[in-house]
C-alpha cells in the first residue's frame, strides 16, 4: 500500500517560513506519470488545495499562496516538499499531502486516492 507521512509543521511567527516534507512509501514518485498535491484544512473550513506537482515538472499553486509557496520533490528520498514563506495567520491549518491522482482538477481533494495524516502549521 502507498503510505504518505508528512512532517515539518510547527508554530511560527508571521513572516516566517516552514518546509513541509511528505515521505512516500509503497510507490516511487518518478516511476511513472504522476501528480501529487498539497492541501490544507483550517478548523471549520473545507479542505483546500495549496498546490500540486506533476511528472512534467509543472506546478499549480492556489492564489492564496502564490508567490509564497514552492513545491518540489527529491527522487532519491522519494519525498515531496512544500516550502512556505512569508507566513500569515490565515495559513494556520493542518497540511496534507496526497497522491494517487485520479484525473481532473488537481485542486480537488476527491481526485486523490492516498493521503497522509497531516502536519499542523500554526502562525501567530
Amino acid at each position: 500500500d502507498v503510505q504518505l507521512v508528512e512532517s515539518g509543521g510547527g508554530s511560527v511567527q508571521a513572516g516566517g517560513s516552514l518546509r513541509l516534507s511528505c515521505v512516500v512509501s509503497g510507490y516511487t514518485i518518478n516511476s511513472d506519470i504522476y501528480c501529487m498535491g498539497w492541501f490544507r484544512q483550517a478548523p471549520g473550513k473545507e479542505r483546500e488545495g495549496v498546490g500540486s506537482l506533476d511528472s512534467d515538472g509543472g506546478t499549480v499553486r492556489a492564489d492564496s499562496v502564490m508567490g509564497r509557496a514552492t513545491i518540489s520533490q527529491d527522487s532519491a528520498k522519494n519525498t515531496l516538499y512544500l516550502q512556505l514563506n512569508s507566513l500569515k495567520p490565515e495559513d494556520t491549518a493542518v497540511y496534507y499531502c496526497a497522491s494517487g491522482f485520479l484525473g481532473g482538477a488537481t485542486s480537488a481533494p476527491d481526485r486523490y486516492k492516498y493521503w497522509g495524516q497531516g502536519t499542523q502549521v500554526t502562525v501567530s
